[in-house]
């Protein structure tokens, strides 16, 4: 999916990965997500040029992504660099290390953000990402 793609963001690619994987999903594997998910994630990821990108995971109702900002209002809004993205995506970063250490910052439901590890995992076990 190109229209999840800008221009300068690693994370960008992930993030189209995880789409494609979420939307080769069975009714009933989406249904499982969605149940254990249960929320709506906002990414705010800056590129080393400070540029901002949002793209938004809902895992609540759809099991989607696209880019932009939440629509209901997100969960919980994630912010953090393309970097620190790419990390986590790839399980080089723990999300819990990154918070503590000041690379992730969250706004909302802090413990919602917990369960954005498992989301990426699930993911990368459907598809390489």
């Amino acid at each position: 999916m190109s229209d999840l793609k800008v221009e300068g963001f690693k994370a960008s690619g992930i993030i189209a990965g995880l789409s494609t994987v979420f939307a080769g999903f069975t009714d009933a594997e989406r249904k499982a997500q969605l149940k254990k998910t249960n929320g709506i994630f906002e990414l705010r990821i800056s590129n080393p040029q400070k540029k901002e990108a949002i793209w938004t995971i809902d895992m609540k109702k759809a099991g989607t992504v696209y880019l932009g900002a939440a629509k209901p209002k997100a969960d919980v809004t994630l912010l953090m660099s393309d970097e620190t993205f790419s990390q986590l995506a790839e399980g080089k970063l723990d999300g819990q290390k990154a918070f503590m250490t000041g690379k992730l910052k969250t706004k909302g439901n802090v413990m919602l953000a917990t369960k954005l590890g498992g989301v990426l995992e699930t993911a990368k076990g459907k598809a390489k990402l």
